[in-house]
């Protein structure tokens, strides 16, 4: 091992398999970087329950990254998490990175790879390993793994820093060399495979507005006001195929929440209808417009969920979740929350306000005023909340993540949490609507609270984080890092909302130190996203996202939000790798789309769903192996579609960023959306 630079590297452990040593190599690529193949020539089939290399650094590491929790010696990352994967730790002077070979792990690879980070031990694990998932979603090792008669390789790349800009940015040299080695050839080939953003926009609203009409699409009355919107979530048991009663998989309801905006969704059929003429569409964007200005203000705030009253019932002897209509709706607000858990039977109805989700929908408002049609009343709205908002402001700079909802009393948790970013983006765009210096002063004091505190550490706790269909460490992680891990538990949305924040700052400020810090928060988010085609997703998978160090998706419905400002910071940047992260997350964005324009997700629909037909071109789940499993026979398709987190969203993103950025893109990397 003397090629090992010893400034970085104290030891390097390899165990041994069917009792053979294995042959060794090193290459140095460059300065900086090593290639490592560990080869094993065996004679009969072995069975061996855990093959392990250890790497132990030369150094006290004050900086630990990984993709995926492993909070015990029972837990490892299963190569279901290597969407960019790598191993990060740092001093104030060294940063070394290690980086499986994923060229091994796709041609000849006899066993699940893993990962592992020990930070109290310092060492750096990359494995081989049968291994299942547990809870929601980590993984342990299983018995059970076996390598064949012949050649075995594992391997992995070495990277060997001393860099000041490395220090304040470690994802930045993986995810460089991650793209130059893997994506970039990809996505230069074609990939993700998808046909043009206009073909899917069409099927988006056929399957809305014609085939699946009557499930999908809710217009009504609300105390005199028509009003209509896209129906939060429809299962595949509502399929016009479907053989039996369809079941409503969760209340009916139309959110404008941070994952689930009408408002977002109404946006992209407003251009869409701009574009073609189709006055249907326009009056139906309308018309989610006026339900998002019904909701009741109360002292400027305001609730983010219209929902109606289910009942349990017998339909052909099939007991089914119905609806009782909208004539009994009632407002309430998002049940992914601390006080009242959807995970533990937590209402609409009960839950308290959420900050986030009316700031995200105040700078929808927003935007739909400066940039679709003037509204007076959308700035009324927003101004009356903005106020409200700047009054919770705490002396730190923060803004709360809940208020209970009869008290209006700030929740102690993530009482200080990146969520205050949202508010900063909405605050600074109504600054610039209303030229009003309050609103300004206000977001950047909150900006730079998130900047002293939260970026530094990582700790990128929201709703999701826990409140959501991830419930590990909810009663005793936030604020607090996984002790084996030396990381928090980490959600990507509030790194999203941090680097759109920060771009925001630094367009309003002009002060380049939001930029780079941004630069560093977006690359810590794309660390989440598919820089590779694993040959265990089988889907097209390169561009897509993933969710948080704690859960199994792929091609998460997020990467149509995330897509834009990627490219944006690409623009600002000069970097062509942000360009073609960008436009490949765009494309992914589609490809859980059921329909002949994508031949790989089509026979995985299919197989999970023999019923599917002409008439369901369109139905999109949110994301992929959710459940930290997949298959070739449909094992990781699930089981519903939400149009505002999924193909509706995705309809939006194309149509903002080919109105907001298409020239630009055409003009400066010929590329035509």
């Amino acid at each position: 091992m003397n090629h090992l630079p010893e400034a970085f590297v104290s030891q390097l452990h390899l165990d041994l398999l069917g009792g053979k040593a294995p042959a060794i190599e090193l290459v140095r690529i460059e300065a900086g970087l090593l290639r490592c193949t560990v080869s094993f020539a065996l004679d009969e089939e072995v069975r061996q329950d855990d093959w392990q290399l250890r790497l132990t650094p030369a150094f006290e590491p004050t900086f630990h990254w990984a993709p995926h929790l492993t909070p015990t010696d029972r837990h490892i990352i299963d190569q279901h998490c290597f969407r960019s994967p790598a191993l990060i730790v740092q001093d104030t002077a060294r940063t070394l990175i290690l980086i499986p070979d994923l060229d091994l792990l796709t041609a000849d690879s006899p066993a699940r790879w893993y990962m592992d980070l020990d930070a109290p031990r310092n060492t750096l694990t990359l494995g081989m390993s049968a291994s299942r998932p547990e809870e929601h979603v980590l993984f342990v090792r299983e018995p059970g793994a076996v390598y064949p008669a012949g050649q075995v390789r594992i391997g992995f790349y070495l990277m060997t820093l001393e860099d000041e800009a490395v220090r304040a940015d470690p994802w930045r040299p993986a995810l460089d060399f991650l793209w130059r080695r893997w994506g970039s050839p990809l996505y230069r080939a074609g990939a993700p495979e998808t046909a043009p953003p206009e073909r899917y926009v069409e099927r988006i609203y056929d399957w809305a507005f014609a085939h699946w009409q009557d499930a999908v699409w809710q217009q009504f009355e609300l105390n005199g006001r028509q009003v209509g919107a896209c129906v939060f979530i429809v299962d595949a048991s509502q399929s016009p195929n479907y053989p039996g009663p369809y079941s409503e998989r969760e209340p009916r309801s139309i959110w404008n929440q941070a994952w689930f905006s009408s408002l977002r969704s109404a946006q992209g059929m407003y251009r869409r209808a701009r574009s073609t003429g189709d006055e249907t569409l326009l009056r139906r964007a309308q018309l989610a417009k006026e339900l998002a200005l019904s909701a009741p203000q109360r002292g400027g705030l305001f609730p983010s969920v219209l929902a109606t009253e289910m009942e349990r019932t017998l339909i052909d002897g099939v007991p089914v979740n119905r609806s009782q209509g909208w004539d009994e709706a009632f407002w309430g607000n998002s049940n992914r929350n601390p006080l009242f858990p959807w995970t533990r039977g937590g209402t609409i109805r009960q839950a308290p306000y959420h900050m986030l989700d009316m700031s995200w929908t105040a700078l929808l408002m927003v935007r739909w005023h400066e940039e679709l049609e003037p509204d007076g009343r959308l700035l009324a709205y927003v101004r009356s909340y903005a106020d409200a908002l700047l009054a919770l402001q705490d002396a730190d700079g923060y803004f709360p993540a809940w208020l209970e909802q009869h008290t209006l009393r700030p929740l102690p948790e993530l009482a200080q949490s990146p969520e205050t970013s949202m508010s900063v983006t909405f605050l600074l765009a109504l600054a610039d609507a209303v030229s009003d210096p309050s609103y300004r002063q206000a977001a950047l004091r909150a900006m730079d609270a998130v900047l002293a505190d939260i970026v530094p550490t990582g700790r990128w706790e929201d709703f999701e984080t826990y409140w959501s269909c991830c419930p590990y460490g909810a009663d005793e992680l936030p604020g607090r890092r996984v002790a084996r891990n030396g990381m928090f538990k980490q959600c990507n949305l509030s790194m999203f909302w941090t680097a759109e924040a920060l771009y925001a700052s630094y367009r309003t400020t002009g002060e380049r130190r939001y930029l780079l810090a941004g630069e560093r928060c977006l690359d810590e988010l794309l660390m989440t996203q598919a820089s590779w085609q694993p040959p265990y997703i089988y889907v097209e998978a390169l561009g897509g996202f993933g969710v948080m160090n704690a859960d199994g998706e792929w091609n998460d419905a997020r990467q149509s939000l995330f897509a834009e400002l990627i490219l944006v910071y690409g623009m600002a940047l000069g970097r062509e790798e942000y360009i073609e992260r960008g436009v490949a997350a765009l494309k992914a964005s589609f490809v859980m789309m059921y329909g002949p324009e994508n031949p790989k997700t089509k026979r995985q629909w299919e197989a999970a769903f023999p019923y599917f037909g002409e008439e369901d071109y369109g139905f999109m789940m949110e994301n992929y192996g959710h459940g930290g499993e997949t298959g070739p026979g449909g094992l990781g398709m699930g089981s519903f579609t939400i149009f505002d987190w999924g193909n509706g969203a995705a309809a939006e993103a194309y149509l903002r960023i080919r109105d907001r950025l298409g020239g630009e893109l055409k003009r400066r990397y010929g590329i035509e959306l």
